[in-house]
């Protein structure tokens, strides 16, 4: 215990030195460091932040050393985390590589494949993007038809992907891809590694109603990847994709969690600020009581979330929880979304522009934020496949 307390008072002072003024407020959309060098954070404290912390291996405290982490176990890990939301202290990388493709390596990568993707990922030298969905395979994953044709040395990949998040600014893509059409569908998918700057790869950026483009298609025409990065084995890729979404969701619920519980959308006032703002103040209350108590249930929604999601890491050896991790992106999604529509209700008809006159910077952020949201019930697997799973694997209904 007194071990435990000397790491906390160590980490709290180290914080307390280095973390910059400006990696203490919430994060801008543009100010992220997702890795790699194709979208730079407009803010230069973010590499600075990105530096310290890549140099103790805080980027990724719970992987080994030798890959670039700071090899903590689960109780010191628990303590950075505390330490750091003490003081609001933004996490020096983010993004599929520290939280999707980097455990999954961890877990069924082989010697070759960590030592030379896991250090790039921690130090935020590359930036990974996903490649699952396909126009006809969505919640039904494995009916994918993307080809990867076995040629000796190398495999030659056809096919499309969509929905692939952030692929224009990617260095690299995991991706599902059918080694043997006549298995079984579960059974005849392959879990391929390879530069999205490789000859035959084109990415097109999908426009969304918030005015974004998160979301591209991916088109492979010829595509040669070495066998070196094949992961797992050949024909047995659904094994690492499933372990890799259970990952993927615990990485959403995090998130939503660390946005509700500063309420707030990224900048600007908190979610109990707007509505003292805008609804006034009655007797040191916000003054419209149905708000009042609509917030209030929020925050208690929030709160045992968070709370959740903190007592599973501490009770979880992996740091993955299985198929819990859908209970937790089933309500992240919803208390985000439910978080950003009181907002809107806080603020009115102020919350409703787009790029008229008469509204402040952060009020079109929040608008094109709240469009945004609705992707939340659908990303990472939608809310129905995420019941469906809660349903089978944590209630154990029957079919």
């Amino acid at each position: 215990m007194a071990e435990i307390d000397e790491f906390r008072a160590d980490t709290r002072a180290w914080l307390d030195e280095h973390c910059p003024a400006s990696m203490r407020k919430p994060m801008a959309p543009d100010e992220a460091v997702n890795g790699g060098n194709k979208l730079r954070s407009t803010n230069p404290d973010s590499y600075r932040w990105l530096d310290l912390m890549a140099e103790r291996g805080w980027t990724v405290p719970n992987w080994p050393t030798e890959f670039g982490g700071a090899g903590l176990d689960k109780n010191h890990y628990v303590v950075l985390l505390e330490e750091m939301a003490r003081i609001n202290a933004r996490p020096p990388l983010t993004g599929m590589g520290v939280s999707m493709i980097g455990p999954t390596l961890l877990e069924y990568g082989n010697d070759d494949q960590k030592a030379r993707h896991l250090p790039k990922i921690a130090s935020g030298e590359i930036r990974w993007c996903q490649g699952y969905s396909e126009p006809g395979s969505g919640s039904d994953l494995a009916s994918l038809s993307t080809r990867a044709v076995d040629n000796g040395d190398h495999f030659t990949v056809n096919g499309q992907k969509i929905w692939t998040s952030f692929a224009q600014y990617a260095d690299w893509i995991f991706c599902l891809v059918r080694t043997d059409p006549d298995a079984p569908k579960h059974e005849g998918i392959s879990f391929l590694l390879f530069s999205m700057d490789s000859p035959g790869v084109t990415v097109k950026p999908i426009r969304l109603i918030s005015g974004a483009s998160p979301f591209c298609e991916t088109f492979f025409d010829d595509v040669q990847v070495p066998k070196a990065d094949l992961v797992h084995q050949q024909n047995r890729g659904w094994t690492v994709a499933k372990r890799l979404l259970q990952h993927e969701r615990s990485g959403i619920h995090m998130l939503a969690a660390a946005a509700t519980a500063r309420n707030a959308p990224t900048t600007g006032p908190s979610l109990v600020e707007a509505a003292r703002q805008n609804v006034g103040v009655t007797n040191g209350r916000i003054g419209n009581p149905q708000l009042r108590d609509a917030i209030a249930s929020h925050r208690m929604d929030s709160r045992s979330l968070s709370l959740t999601q903190q007592r599973t890491i501490e009770e979880s050896e992996g740091g993955t929880p299985g198929a819990a991790t859908s209970i937790f992106k089933y309500f992240g999604a919803e208390v985000r979304k439910e978080q950003l529509e009181l907002q809107l209700r806080a603020r009115g008809t102020q919350a409703f522009g787009w790029g008229q006159e008469g509204y402040e910077e952060e009020e079109l952020e929040l608008t094109r934020i709240w469009l945004g949201s609705k992707a939340g019930s659908i990303a990472g697997g939608s809310n129905e496949v995420q019941l469906n799973i809660i349903a089978k694997r944590v209630l154990g209904l029957p079919d």
